[in-house]
């Protein structure tokens, strides 16, 4: 079974199978399917090629899965809001959508571990080479530093501000296809 891996950058796609009269009978009957096409397979689709009858066959069910931040099987309807999830975030947004959902600390929408994409744009504070520069930039944004004595600049800890900023915010590792660094989101 695929896991969250933290270099999953494309589309999200299942193995769609045939689960009653085939997989529980020893065949392994299905395909790969981006999830944005999920709802327009059928079982025949699944059969097609494999040699074996479909007439009796009733349940279909995703046994494997790429870039779904999500662990284990799942039905063929959650597939589908998978898909949809992607289409709405888009794919430039994606990796930094299932680090949300890898973190834990995202939100859901409805009853599985789909992410609510509204709650996802408020916390999200972008793509960072590290902690440290986001919270410099935020420091900068925010006028935090404006008016101070340039001797309390000078001696102000980065190291500890920063530090106590991290509390406010979950970090996830970027992969190495979005060049490293790290994801940034507010906790609210």
């Amino acid at each position: 079974m695929s896991t969250a891996n933290p270099t999953d950058t494309g589309a999200p796609r299942v193995w769609l199978a045939c689960l009653t009269c085939c997989y529980n009978d020893g065949a392994l009957v299905g395909r790969w399917v981006d999830c944005t096409d999920v709802e327009g397979v059928t079982l025949a689709d699944l059969h097609e090629g494999s040699g074996r009858p479909y007439a009796a066959c009733e349940e279909v069910w995703v046994l494997d899965h790429e870039f779904v931040p999500v662990e284990g099987e799942f039905g063929p309807l959650e597939a589908a809001q998978w898909g949809e999830c992607f289409e709405e975030a888009g794919p430039e947004q994606w990796p930094a959508v299932c680090a949300w959902v890898r973190s834990g600390m995202h939100i859901t929408e409805g009853s599985g571990d789909l992410p609510s994409l509204p709650d996802f744009e408020e916390r999200y504070c972008g793509h960072w080479e590290s902690f440290r520069e986001y919270a410099e930039q935020l420091a900068d944004e925010t006028g935090m530093m404006t008016d101070w004595p340039e001797e309390a600049v000078r001696y102000f800890d980065w190291a500890s501000w920063t530090r106590d900023l991290a509390f406010d915010h979950t970090v996830v590792d970027a992969p190495a296809v979005e060049g490293y660094g790290v994801y940034v989101f507010r906790n609210l």
